[in-house]
């Protein structure tokens, strides 16, 4: 929504059902989004902003009257999945120590209405988190982000709520050309390119997920599922920026999800491609690219979802 020309949510709303779109994201609560939502069957992510983050936290009734206004007044027409409490805001943001305490007040405003099982609470978190990576088996999370998801991954398990990962093999791949090849950052090599103990990986998405999981397992959370609430490729703008890039990683993203992966094989991955539109008011280069389509609802590429 970072854009000052973007189509009107009911246009985009209707862009996602012609093209069989069936989840979104959206980073604050929009009253105009919400009200276009209404009926659309569109599972939704609806994320806490960071400037509410530590008032939820502080405040039990801050947090129900959040939840009445954004969630309440809208359920069941709004299909919501996940309330995400911050995004990236663990383990160097200011919001970090309040992400915990905001999610379990948001819980309690969620099972006062009999919507636990509906729509489960979490965080989004990116892959900053993990102090150890490679191999993906010994996967395992920073000291930092440790303290903070340590007790976080308890309470996804209590809950039976997801972790929500921003997974950005474009971003592994520009900063580490040296060890990471085009073809595994996009899904195109031919065979294995890291062996792991009984597990090959052909490409660098399936690693990093299965690093999370990893560490996710390390810290008592090995029934924590992982969803991917953010993952994309630039257009424009930057280093192996290009159309043709992006819409290799992107349709062969769409064509894996299903597949699960070498640690989780069979389990289909839920994954949020970031993001629809090219936004001209994100910081100019690749931050302004990552769309699938353009403001006025032309697509950037062919793609199919």
């Amino acid at each position: 929504m970072q854009g000052d020309n973007l189509s009107p949510p009911s246009q985009v709303v209707a862009l996602y059902r012609q093209r069989n779109i069936r989840l979104m994201r959206i980073y604050y609560p929009d009253a105009a989004t919400l009200q276009a939502l209404r009926g659309s069957n569109i599972g939704l992510i609806l994320d806490v902003p960071r400037e509410d983050v530590q008032r939820l936290a502080s405040s039990a009734s801050a947090a129900a009257d959040w939840v009445q206004r954004n969630v309440r007044a809208y359920w069941p027409d709004v299909s919501f999945r996940y309330i995400a409490v911050g995004n990236e805001r663990i383990p160097g943001a200011g919001e970090a120590q309040f992400v915990l305490p905001a999610m379990r007040n948001v819980y309690a405003a969620i099972s006062s209405a009999g919507l636990q099982n509906n729509i489960k609470v979490s965080t989004a978190v990116d892959t900053g988190v993990l102090g150890i990576s490679f191999p993906p088996s010994a996967g395992a999370f920073s000291g930092a982000a440790q303290a903070y998801l340590g007790p976080i991954t308890q309470f996804l398990a209590s809950t039976g709520a997801p972790l929500l990962a921003n997974v950005y093999p474009y971003f592994a791949y520009v900063n580490n050309p040296r060890d990471i090849s085009l073809p595994y950052a996009q899904f195109t090599a031919p065979g294995t390119v890291v062996s792991d103990g009984p597990n090959a990986y052909q490409n660098l998405f399936d690693a990093i997920l299965d690093s999370m999981y990893a560490a996710l397992e390390k810290v008592g959370g090995p029934n924590v599922a992982i969803v991917v609430s953010e993952s994309g490729w630039p257009s424009a703008g930057g280093t192996a920026a290009t159309v043709g890039n992006a819409q290799t990683y992107n349709q062969n993203l769409i064509r894996h999800a299903p597949r699960g992966t070498p640690r989780r094989p069979g389990r289909a991955i839920e994954t949020y491609v970031f993001a629809l539109f090219n936004e001209n008011r994100k910081a100019p280069g690749i931050e302004q690219n990552f769309g699938l389509f353009r403001p006025n609802l032309q697509p950037v590429y062919p793609i199919s979802f």
